[in-house]
């Protein structure tokens, strides 16, 4: 039996759809693409991403049935140095919530804001 990942896709929860997009393009110095949408319900622009590769693919989207903010989970984003995209999040207009720090064996971490009101983390492993 072959064991995947917990994590397959993820949704991040928008209201402006271009304004989303333009920030995390400029943190991660990549385009994300549109991506159409079988139901016809939501836009959708997807970070770059290949679904055979370890780790989970996802897009910006924005549907009727859901709103950003903060709530209980937080998305990750792997990264090759937390300082260097966390240097970007205010440029793009987003908020450092908290500056990279060291979690022990796992790499370091930041916290930041999108200008959407998603928290999201950088993540480091070192």
């Amino acid at each position: 039996m072959t064991t995947h990942n917990a994590v397959g896709w993820f949704d991040l929860y928008v209201h402006d759809l271009d304004r989303a997009a333009k920030f995390y393009e400029t943190v991660f110095q990549q385009t994300l693409e549109p991506m159409g949408d079988p139901t016809g319900e939501t836009t959708m622009r997807a970070f770059p991403g290949d679904m055979q590769a370890y780790g989970a693919a996802g897009a910006l989207v924005k549907a009727p049935h859901a709103q950003p903010g903060v709530g209980g989970s937080l998305l990750y984003f792997s990264v090759d140095d937390c300082a260097v995209q966390q240097a970007r999040v205010a440029e793009a207009g987003g908020t450092l919530v908290r500056p990279k720090f060291s979690i022990g064996q796992f790499g370091w971490v930041a916290l930041c804001m999108d200008t959407e009101g998603n928290m999201f983390g950088l993540n480091f492993m070192q």
